[in-house]
């Protein structure tokens, strides 16, 4: 799934995006889990 995404991005303004990933705890559980995001270049500080 990862190069159909990242394929179709290469596509036009691919390199205005990125790729982000996130690592998150779960209150419940205490386990984490990792959020996925495909983001524009200048909201990469914001989604973190």
């Amino acid at each position: 799934m990862a190069k159909k995404s990242v394929a179709s991005l290469q596509k036009g303004g691919g390199k205005q995006h990125t790729k982000v990933i996130k690592m998150v705890k779960s209150s419940k559980t205490g386990s984490y889990t990792f959020k996925e995001e495909i983001v524009h270049n200048e909201r990469v500080k914001d989604w973190f």
